[in-house]
């Protein structure tokens, strides 16, 4: 069944396809939820750099809940794929609902569906919307697929609390992405790796 499926043109084409691409944000290049394998490899998949050690890879939604990472193979030589990464940031804001939450150390979480919470870290709006709320940079961390939690910068007290959540998190979860700390800066609106001192 797999096999037979690659060569079906059509279930590929990108018109047919770009409405239903979403960027996935990977430290780890592994993931249980796609019907296509679950080891990522730069060797067949085009991997988008992000920041720090994170990676991007577009995954094109199947339906009920079934996603697909995009490979090589499956996209035409021409293929610009910074344009295919843009077209997948602005399905990701027309489908998925992001809500802020408030979690236990007093820090707040990212909550969506469960399969694009860490694609929050690609959506540049909610966080300078929150930056902007908070008043301050912003200290986040995405530890796997489903997690995304951060504090304002005057909370950094209540950072090793939020770094032991997101251990927890990322212990728990198959789909792990990373322990890494980024920070959002509010004045330029954008997301570095955070130096702890």
């Amino acid at each position: 069944y797999e096999e037979m499926r690659k060569y079906e043109e059509e279930h590929y084409r990108l018109d047919k396809i770009r409405d239903n691409i979403y960027p996935w944000v990977k430290g780890e290049l592994i993931d249980y939820q796609v019907i296509n394998g679950k080891e990522i490899s730069d060797k067949d998949t085009p991997l988008i750099a992000f920041a720090g050690d994170l990676h991007i890879v577009l995954v094109i939604n199947r339906g009920n809940d079934t996603y697909e990472i995009i490979r090589d193979k499956m996209l035409p030589a021409d293929c610009d794929i910074e344009e295919l990464y843009h077209t997948a940031c602005a399905n990701l804001v027309r489908d998925v609902k992001f809500v802020i939450s408030q979690t236990l150390y007093g820090g707040f979480g990212i909550v969506a569906d469960g399969y694009h919470e860490a694609s929050s870290l690609c959506f540049k709006q909610i966080w300078t919307m929150c930056a902007d709320k908070l008043n301050d940079d912003l200290l986040i961390i995405a530890p796997a697929k489903d997690t995304v939690v951060f504090l304002p910068m005057k909370d950094k007290e209540k950072l090793p609390y939020m770094k032991e959540y997101a251990k927890q998190a990322y212990e728990r979860n198959t789909d792990k992405i990373s322990l890494q700390i980024f920070r959002f800066s509010r004045k330029r609106k954008e997301l570095t790796v955070y130096e702890e001192n």
